[in-house]
């Protein structure tokens, strides 16, 4: 007679299987929300071709990427940065230990200021566009043209930072929930809407004698009012949709709550970590405005393909990780705070490390396949191709910080990260100094790769110290392992690079597509055959 099929009784699992089954869990939820990132990543790759291959990499590009960044710049800190930091370890708090009704009132309170406080911002904005492009780059001046250009465009896309943060606090209720498909799925509406405006939007722009580039204003605004409209259904099925006050006395009576003030102070410190990274890109833009014409476009070139692994796996992991480290940390378990963080950080390194590899070694031919159509040339390959190596040195530093950062976060320490990060953008200076007259553009990439793995080491040894983590049993074993099938991975993608001339396919488009895909197949299939060879069983990793 067969043994009865083990059951488990709500409340009465073993902490080792509720563990293992919560991690099991995560691990299915960043997998969700990588794969939706890799769909939006796409999109943004489609995008960007098809912006690359309209408008090239010249004076007016740069005008238009520094137009956009000026209100990314902001989103930062009211949306997915500082106020994301502060919101939603308190958030998942007062879930946690206060039920739903705080909870909802919570919420009310916290998208009023939001909201007040965004729309004062964009007021703001808007009337001192010039004063923050002359700031962003005043570099620019040197093509009159584009400086003007570049402030029309901020003026008008400025708005889109009101639409992008609310989106941003609707996502951080959404994921407390453990809803992440929705939040994960909202960027390739923007997506669709930028590639709509550069396709129909920029023909009917140039016919009516109106500079093309400026259809990608239509773009930016209606893919922030699509990302906001669609969180708006999930919300309201949570019945956690804001009640947003418009009065005055709605504001004073926001600011009264005691966890709305617990966010505001949590802020402070949280806006300093992130407005340090805020500085930094502005650091950069500027020096970049400077530089040879098209270096602001090669480097957001090569931005949009770091983002690919940034996102799917420092965001992904750091999304899922934070409300529960919050809940860990508000259910006083040490034990199990420390080890979710060690599965990030092994999941972590497993994926980021090849990555790394593949833009250091694979540059030349991932630029080329994506960019190298149109009036984009071989040089601008080249050049974007530098800028993507810079960020290979320190792709995984500014993954793991995407890790450890909540760390800190879900325990209320806003303070550590920010002072690491004030000290790290003088080191990164320090390096730009050093390194921009020899690599030029590429120098302002790799630098702040070099800084975000000081910024990553720092804040290990401060979780360390703090007794916050404390790494399980076979870390060096399994360090061995990932660079060993690294190392394999590394030697198979320089002889692709070199034996097929990629940007000599420009006209060849599938053909050149089709070797890309068998490479990265074969990538992968390199990398995962070496670590199984290795004695490394990736099932078993979501066991430790």
């Amino acid at each position: 007679m067969l043994p009865a099929k083990p059951t488990i009784i709500a409340g009465t699992c073993t902490p080792r299987l509720a563990g293992y089954t919560q991690r099991v869990s995560l691990f299915k939820s960043a997998s969700t929300i990588s794969l939706l990132t890799l769909a939006s990543r796409v999109g943004g790759l489609v995008r960007d071709q098809l912006f690359a291959a309209t408008f090239g990499a010249n004076a007016m590009t740069d005008a238009f990427y520094v137009a956009f960044r000026i209100p990314n710049l902001f989103r930062r800190l009211f949306g997915e940065g500082a106020f994301s930091q502060a919101f939603v370890p308190v958030l998942a708090a007062s879930k946690a230990t206060h039920g739903l009704g705080a909870t909802k009132q919570l919420i009310d309170h916290v998208a009023t200021l939001l909201t007040w406080v965004l729309a004062i911002t964009c007021v703001l904005g808007v009337t001192g566009a010039p004063l923050l492009v002359w700031g962003m780059a005043g570099g620019l001046q040197q093509e009159p043209q584009a400086y003007a250009a570049a402030t029309v465009m901020t003026r008008w896309m400025f708005p889109y930072i009101l639409f992008i943060s609310l989106v941003s606090m609707a996502s951080g209720i959404l994921n407390t929930w453990r809803i992440f498909a929705v939040p994960a799925a909202t960027p390739v509406l923007l997506n669709i809407a930028m590639i709509a405006a550069t396709f129909w939007g920029t023909p009917w722009f140039r016919s009516h004698g109106i500079e093309p580039i400026y259809a990608q204003i239509i773009g930016v605004m209606l893919g922030g009012l699509l990302q906001l409209g669609v969180q708006i259904p999930a919300l309201k099925r949570l019945g956690l949709f804001p009640n947003i006050g418009i009065s005055w006395a709605a504001v004073r009576t926001a600011w009264a709550d005691e966890a709305t003030k617990n966010v505001a102070k949590l802020m402070v410190p949280a806006l300093l970590g992130v407005g340090v990274a805020q500085i930094s890109i502005f650091i950069n833009t500027q020096i970049a405005s400077r530089l040879a014409p098209g270096s602001v476009s090669w480097i957001s070139g090569a931005d949009r393909l770091m983002e690919f692994p940034t996102a799917m796996l420092g965001v992904a992991l750091g999304v899922v990780l934070m409300p529960q480290l919050a809940g860990a940390r508000a259910a006083n378990d040490p034990k199990q705070y420390s080890a979710m963080l060690d599965w990030g950080l092994r999941l972590l390194l497993l994926l980021a490390v090849p990555c790394s590899v593949a833009l250091l070694t694979f540059a030349t031919p991932l630029v080329a396949v994506i960019f190298h159509y149109g009036v984009f040339a071989e040089s601008d390959v080249e050049q974007t191709a530098r800028a993507l190596m810079g960020w290979g040195v320190g792709l995984l530093g500014v993954v793991a910080i995407k890790v450890l950062a909540p760390g800190f976060y879900a325990s209320h320490n806003m303070k550590t990260p920010a002072r690491i990060a004030v000290a790290v953008l003088v080191i990164t200076q320090v390096f730009n100094f050093a390194l921009v007259p020899v690599f030029q553009h590429a120098a302002l990439t790799l630098s702040v790769g070099l800084g975000a793995m000081v910024n990553a080491c720092w804040l290990l040894i401060g979780l360390r110290q703090r007794g916050s983590y404390q790494p399980l049993p076979g870390w060096w074993k399994f360090i061995l392992q990932v660079l060993a099938s690294s190392a394999l991975l590394a030697i198979f993608l320089l002889w692709a690079a070199n034996a097929v001339p990629w940007t000599h396919y420009e006209h060849e488009k599938l053909e050149r597509i089709g070797l890309l895909a068998l490479v990265l197949l074969a990538s992968a299939a390199i990398y995962f055959v070496a670590l199984w060879a290795s004695g490394l069983k990736i099932r078993k990793l979501l066991r430790h």
